[in-house]
């Protein structure tokens, strides 16, 4: 009877995360399917009598600023991916392993400050980049990006950081090290499944960013994928559901890649600093 019960439990939660999959994929399938699909309309895509067609790639890269929206996102987020993880790595490094008078103030603003939703400062955004004529640059949208994810980001590393032993960099102190030798040889390989987990999360956060570009840029040729998108599901071109499919598909291509190649790190880096040993 025990046994019984047991299969039936591990069929359940079988069936379980079969239900859940198709759930997921199903409309993954249908975008994919609607965007080779000949026509204009999202529910002539079915799973039968499929034809092919790439009709819709070439009007997408040929006939709209879809390139050049893909330019400008792709160089937005790996630009934040960049320098976050310059930013954010070298910070936590300093609060994790040096001792300076108003750390622990510091540490405790850094923390309060996060603890506010993003809405609240928009206003106070958008004046002081007005002030350092920021406004449409792209610089003033990293600006934002990168110090909006400092606090939070800091304090996952710093904790990752601590529960490194101090006794690796006393180790190379002994045998000649500086602290950059330490930092980069030491500190940043330890460090690994963190920083792929900050990077990756630095590199999505612009990627379909709709609020903060529509706050700060003005001109056409800065538009990013979201804001022209929107633009187009706006405009008449709504009524084309096969290219905006195709255009989906394609702005999922690099966040796919990315999870592939880094996913043994996420988990790992999803957890590490919570507990320090």
């Amino acid at each position: 009877m025990n046994r019984f019960i047991q299969k039936a439990g591990v069929a359940a939660v079988y069936l379980f995360l079969i239900i859940n999959t198709v759930i997921v994929l199903a409309p993954v399938i249908w975008t994919v399917m609607a965007s080779f699909k000949p026509g204009v309309n999202l529910f002539s895509s079915t799973f039968t009598g499929f034809s092919f067609t790439l009709d819709h790639y070439r009007t997408l890269l040929a006939e709209t600023p879809y390139v050049q929206w893909y330019k400008n996102t792709f160089f937005l987020a790996t630009s934040n991916m960049v320098i976050s993880l310059l930013v954010v790595t070298i910070t936590a490094f300093i609060f994790s392993r040096y001792r300076f008078k108003g750390k622990r103030n510091v540490l405790m603003g850094i923390l309060v400050i996060q603890m506010f939703p993003a809405f609240l400062s928009m206003t106070a955004i958008y004046v002081l980049l007005s002030k350092l004529n920021l406004i449409d640059t792209f610089a003033g949208l990293l600006f934002v990006y990168v110090s909006g994810s400092l606090p939070f980001m800091t304090w996952l590393v710093k904790g990752y950081f601590d529960a490194i032993p101090t006794s690796l960099d006393e180790a190379a102190k002994i045998d000649g090290a500086g602290h950059l030798t330490i930092f980069f040889d030491i500190i940043l390989p330890l460090a690994r499944p963190i920083l792929v987990f900050v990077g990756l999360t630095s590199f999505t956060a612009p990627w379909m960013d709709f609020i903060l570009p529509t706050l700060i840029l003005r001109s056409e040729e800065k538009m990013t994928l979201a804001i022209g998108i929107f633009q187009w599901i706006a405009s008449n071109s709504a009524e084309n559901y096969t290219l905006f499919s195709a255009g989906a598909l394609l702005v999922a291509i690099p966040i796919t890649i990315l999870f592939v190649a880094t996913q043994k790190h996420i988990t790992v880096g999803l957890v590490s600093g919570a507990v320090k040993e």
